[in-house]
């Protein structure tokens, strides 16, 4: 299935909607102390649309992340990579053997490699994945996962994670729709809520490194109020100022903040790759909520995606059901208010390299599930 691999610069990485695999990602990872490969590859195109076995063969790539978890082990990561999506049936065989041809790229201490994979979810498709009121119920039990994704491949190595990095959930918005059909999509509050905030006199201004600080107060702030991981300030450098301009694969980068009277209330990053916008990182402060300001800052940054030339805007991350004991049941009631389409994706997929080693720490991993970014 996989021809002509071969290991090339982050600089070659190909232009792609996805944050996580462009060279953009690899230099913030890079000034944070750590490392990525990229390799490309071809695969037949009739096993990725189906048309045939004379259509040729579809050139892709692939941004590997170096994460050393202690001195002596190491984990080859792949976030919301490959990009390229097979049919559902040589799913297990195609990740199986770019696992194998990736073995001898990654360091030797590597014990396994982990695909934080942005393929659609085999049962977001599925009818009987749902009830009757359309609420989704979510994917089967491990081993049945394991099961159906192991399908045609040689060694049934594909492991179901105990935790996803990257959230496996997230909302599309179709930039394509001008601004009125687009306000007429959302729900009618979200709606009210965007004209409240202006009424209020809540303004949304592009910031700097500069402004770094005011932004790292809000988000330590709505990282102690919802317990999600906390980057540090120099994450937060990298990402804004990294813009690998030099590469295949750059980007726009935006630091929101929204406020009122000069007070700060909310403020985001929005990341703009390919045709592509995403929501990568928000905050908001517990004071003055009734001002609606997250509502200003949101649809600041749909509009600027939409004026730098995206199709689509990611909202990135929500819990997978209307359920109000979901930690992240207040993103999926904020979010879904904007419209849009909710996209499920498979979430973390691991190839065990060291098979003993690999099992003490997916062990491990049972005791500290959890959801953050990477």
């Amino acid at each position: 299935m996989i021809r002509d691999f071969r290991k090339k610069d982050i600089e070659e990485v190909f232009r792609t909607p996805i944050v996580q695999q462009t060279a953009f990602w690899s230099e913030v990872k890079r000034r944070m102390g750590i490392s990525s490969i990229a390799c490309n590859f071809r695969v037949p195109a009739s096993e990725i649309s189906g048309n045939g076995s004379d259509g040729g063969n579809i050139t892709s790539d692939v941004l590997v992340v170096l994460r050393q978890i202690n001195p002596n082990h190491s984990i080859a990561y792949v976030p919301y990579g490959p990009e390229l999506e097979p049919l559902d049936e040589f799913r297990g065989r195609f990740l199986e053997e770019l696992s194998e041809c990736l073995r001898s790229q990654i360091p030797g201490d590597c014990m396994m490699i982990r695909y934080d994979l942005a393929w659609e979810s085999f049962w977001a498709r599925e009818e009987d994945a749902y009830t009757p009121e359309g609420i989704w119920l979510g994917p089967p039990a491990q081993k049945l996962q394991e099961l159906r994704f192991n399908y045609g491949s040689c060694n049934h190595n594909l492991r179901k994670a105990h935790t996803n990095i990257l959230p496996s959930n997230t909302i599309f918005l179709d930039l394509r729709k001008d601004e009125e059909s687009l306000l007429q999509s959302m729900k009618a509050k979200t709606r009210y809520n965007i004209g409240l905030s202006k009424r209020n006199g809540v303004t949304v201004s592009v910031a700097g490194t500069e402004d770094l600080s005011r932004w790292y107060t809000l988000y330590t702030e709505t990282a102690h109020r919802n317990g999600f991981f906390l980057h540090n300030i120099e994450h937060f450098r990298a990402v804004l100022t990294s813009t690998a301009e030099n590469t295949q694969s750059p980007a726009e980068v935006f630091l929101l903040i929204a406020e009122h009277d000069n007070e700060p209330l909310a403020a985001m990053f929005l990341v703009i790759t390919g045709n592509r916008g995403t929501y990568l990182y928000g905050a908001s402060s517990s004071r003055r909520r009734n001002l609606m300001a997250t509502y200003a800052l949101q649809w600041k940054a749909i509009t600027l995606a939409k004026e730098r030339g995206c199709t689509e805007y990611d909202m990135f991350g929500i819990a997978p059901n209307p359920d109000p004991d979901h930690p992240m049941y207040g993103l999926y009631r904020f979010k879904t208010g904007f419209g849009g389409e909710i996209y499920r994706s498979m979430g973390c997929w691991d190839y065990p390299l060291e098979s003993g080693i690999y099992n003490c720490f997916a062990a491990t991993e049972l005791t500290s599930q959890g959801y953050h970014t990477n």
